[in-house]
């Protein structure tokens, strides 16, 4: 079990979920566990996909039913309510868009517990009862994989692809270009955002739009913040390397792993939605649930990045070992990194 693992059993931080299928056998009982996927839902090779390994693990090792649901825009209260008139104990919501639904459903069903991926404490300072608010320090791990980036390029200009404008995504952002400046201060940074709709999370057409420009600019390394967007940056780059006939653009992925056959992914920003998820329905499991805020970064293994058989032909150890030992600081609080 990881750090990250037992602090979350010991706040009993409940996680995000959604539902419409259930799975496993026929049963008249609710689900144990419901989940509204967020803008893009399963298949996005990222944020939600993340979200939904959490439930299936929680399926398989705690013996949960659960089931989900891929909302549109308009209907995010409306599933939650669903979910929570089926009668399941846990309702999540996966995404910061689901935090003003999900404190209204919550107040209307007191007897039942919530929990927020990424919830928006701004907008909502006053966490219902029942809620679990869960938030990362995306900008941490943002730091490192710019920091991987600034020591990787060979044009010595990077790329960063982001969904909607919105404060969540700023923070990779600030992140990213910090870490990439800590190693490498003459690297230009190149920064777009696909959108200021929830649709930027799911326009990949517009993100290989942005991809193309940021490479045609001379970017040689892109990281996406952007959900679904983010499966046109990597088409962008999969047709240049093969029109090229090598590899000299890459793409670092968001939230899951997201290795592509080709060598084109460099690495990706990990945020261990799925580890939250899992662990948070098992604190409900064991009754340890607890409402609340609770924010989870490096220090709590809750980002990350991917360096493993797969990739560690591309991140040299001497490169390794240099954001390591950034890691290393701000874990110590003796770096802080940007949100903004």
């Amino acid at each position: 079990m990881n750090r990250f693992t037992r602090s979350v059993l010991s706040l009993g931080v409940i996680a995000s979920g959604a539902v419409l299928c259930s799975c496993g056998g026929p049963s008249s009982k609710p689900a144990t566990v419901s989940l509204v996927f967020d803008v893009g839902g399963r298949g996005d090779k990222s944020f939600n996909d993340a979200a939904y390994r959490g439930l299936e693990r929680a399926s398989a090792e705690l013996g949960v039913t659960f089931a989900f649901k891929e909302p549109t825009n308009a209907d995010r209260e409306a599933s939650l309510r669903a979910m929570a008139e089926g009668g399941s104990p846990l309702v999540f919501g996966v995404g910061f868009l689901f935090t003003d639904s999900i404190c209204t459903v919550a107040k209307d069903f007191p007897g039942q517990k919530f929990a927020c991926i990424d919830y928006d404490l701004v907008a909502k300072p006053q966490i219902p009862a029942n809620v679990s608010a869960i938030k990362f320090r995306e900008e941490e791990g943002a730091f490192l994989v710019g920091a991987i980036a600034g020591l990787t390029t060979k044009t010595n200009k990077v790329g960063f692809v982001g969904g909607m404008d919105i404060p969540l995504i700023h923070k990779f952002k600030a992140g990213y270009q910090a870490g990439v400046k800590a190693v490498n201060p003459a690297c230009e940074v190149i920064a777009n955002f696909a959108g200021l709709t929830p649709d930027a999370f799911k326009d990949p057409v517009k993100g290989k739009e942005l991809a193309k420009a940021q490479y045609g600019a001379g970017a040689d390394i892109i990281f996406h913040a952007s959900g679904s967007t983010g499966n046109g940056v990597l088409e962008e780059a999969k047709e240049r390397n093969k029109a090229d006939g090598k590899v000299a653009h890459f793409v670092i992925g968001v939230d899951s792993d997201q290795w592509e056959e080709g060598g084109h992914v460099l690495t990706s920003m990990i945020k261990r939605v799925d580890v939250a998820v899992f662990d948070t329905i098992k604190a409900h499991k064991d009754g340890k649930f607890a409402a609340g805020a609770h924010e989870f970064g490096l220090k709590e293994e809750g980002v990350g990045y991917v360096r493993d058989a797969k990739n560690s032909v591309l991140i040299s150890g001497e490169v390794e070992a240099k954001v390591q030992a950034l890691r290393k600081e701000i874990v110590e609080g003796k770096r802080t990194v940007p949100a903004k």
